[in-house]
């Protein structure tokens, strides 16, 4: 994940210091607790005793270490050192070196690489081993990932789940199965750590089933497509296109199956008719424009880039439901699920702040800009789809925490490694607009977008994504914690 250009346009603008005395939360054995104008050298000394090695070494000719990677409650994720022959050696929290090894080690091309340049420009005050870097803030909540990663774990979920607030900033990236980069000291970035089983799903490319339909949905209603025949299996040139309830031969056909009934039952052959009659210029148009889903999304860890072929009417027809040559990612299903419910889509990011290495408290420039709006659902169309995304969660029966609604789409899909299963949800608070930011994450009272991916359905005996809400249900009451 190379650094983009959103990185590298960091706000310039100093911040005042912290409160009188501000805790940052994250168990009693790795708070770092500051006071307003005092160093953090002594909190950060303490470090070493509840850390150990990880990643591969600085390259041979920095002359300045990295600083250090925290989380948005200043918890310590990444840290230098220097060995016995005064050479940099990256280390990492103990408690959180697996959960976020995918996500933040070097030989992943994580966050620790993509920042890299950032993290080796020297720091304003000196440091007593030699030149430091500047340290970033995160957006993560390291508290969230390691109990999320600890959960996919115990249940030998395979697969990402993301969690995103609603001003974009992400607040778990989470992979199962990582791996102890410990066992990996000293090696170059190996491509099953960066892209393969170990890799980070939440950033690979696959079909996104009936997910992509959020965006059908929105298509079809400007073109004034709300009601269509739908016979359950619908046969073509020689091929043919089902719903996933197609056997139950009482419910079909469906003489006319409205827009509402297709996007909360899932019909793929309504929105196959939908685009076959809006046509494949008029679809890639909205597409793009409204959903940024044909154009790269520069975010401050990588781009992000989709995926979209059309070659022939099949092709047009089964992109509708996130098949044929259709490819997305959890962490712009996440982008997806924010712009349904709230009518803009906004990017995603993880620089919070730069700040001073001996200084946790010390604010050095603003992070990446909060509630970038990059496209929006017309207005006319947005009633329409949220009474959709209702209805969905409805009818998969989400307990939703005591003062948020919650707002769903499933999604099964077909991909090259087997079926892969989805649930891109909201868990909205009612006041929330989409339009907050927070400096201080600890305060945070917005919505939460989740994305669950759940790459071995077969291991659970699920056939669609509707079976998998049980899993989702837990990662739901993690969250709300």
């Amino acid at each position: 994940m190379m650094l983009s250009v959103a990185a590298a346009a960091l706000l310039l603008a100093p911040m005042t210091s912290c409160g009188t005395v501000v805790e940052r939360a994250g168990g009693p054995d790795s708070v770092i607790t500051m006071a307003t104008g005092t160093s953090a050298a002594a909190a950060a000394s303490d470090r070493g005793a509840e850390t150990t090695t990880a990643a591969a070494d600085a390259p041979k000719n920095a002359d300045i270490m990295r600083g250090d990677l925290i989380d948005a409650y200043g918890k310590v994720l990444m840290y230098s050192s220097k060995d016995e022959s005064g050479k940099e050696v990256r280390m990492t929290n103990d408690a959180n070196k697996v959960a976020f090894a995918n996500v933040l080690n070097e030989m992943s091309e994580g966050l620790d690489l993509t920042y890299d340049k950032l993290l080796r420009t020297e720091n304003p005050s000196p440091a007593e081993d030699g030149k430091v870097g500047q340290s970033i803030q995160l957006t993560f909540d390291s508290a969230k990932q390691i109990a999320i990663y600890d959960y996919m774990a115990s249940q030998n979920l395979v697969g990402s789940v993301v969690v995103m607030r609603a001003d974009g900033s992400l607040a778990a990236q989470v992979n199962y199965p990582s791996y102890d980069p410990d066992l990996y000291y000293g090696s170059d970035t190996e491509e099953d750590l960066a892209w393969g089983n170990y890799g980070n799903k939440a950033f690979q490319n696959a079909e996104p089933g009936s997910c992509f339909k959020i965006m059908s949905e929105v298509i079809a209603d400007k073109h004034g497509v709300t009601c269509l025949y739908d016979e359950g299996t619908w046969d073509f040139d020689g091929v043919s296109i089902v719903n996933w309830d197609h056997d139950q031969t009482w419910q079909y056909p469906v003489s006319e199956r409205t827009l509402y009934s297709a996007f909360v039952n899932s019909s793929n052959i309504f929105f196959a008719k939908a685009f076959d009659q809006i046509g494949k210029d008029d679809v890639l148009a909205d597409l793009d424009d409204i959903f940024h889903f044909c154009s790269d999304i520069e975010c401050d860890f990588g781009t992000l880039h989709n995926n979209v072929e059309i070659y022939c009417d099949d092709d047009l027809r089964r992109t509708a439901f996130g098949q044929s040559y259709v490819l997305t990612c959890p962490l712009y299903l996440a982008a997806l699920g924010r712009e349904a419910v709230f009518g803009d889509m906004v990017t995603p990011f993880t620089v919070n702040r730069i700040v001073d290495t001996n200084d946790l408290c010390s604010t050095l420039k603003l992070g990446t800009t909060p509630n970038n709006v990059i496209c929006s659902i017309p207005e006319e169309c947005r009633q329409n789809l949220l009474s959709g995304m209702s209805g969905v969660a409805s009818n998969i029966g989400i307990s939703v925490p005591a003062g948020y609604e919650f707002y769903a789409k499933t999604g099964t899909a077909e991909t090259w490694k087997g079926d892969f299963l989805y649930i891109t949800g909201v868990l909205k608070n009612p006041s929330d607009n989409g339009s907050g930011t927070w400096m201080d994450y600890s305060l945070y009272d917005g919505s939460y977008i989740i994305v669950m991916q759940v790459q071995n359905p077969d291991h659970f005996g699920y056939s669609f994504a509707s079976d998998s809400v049980s899993l989702y249900q837990n990662i739901i009451n993690i969250v709300a914690e």
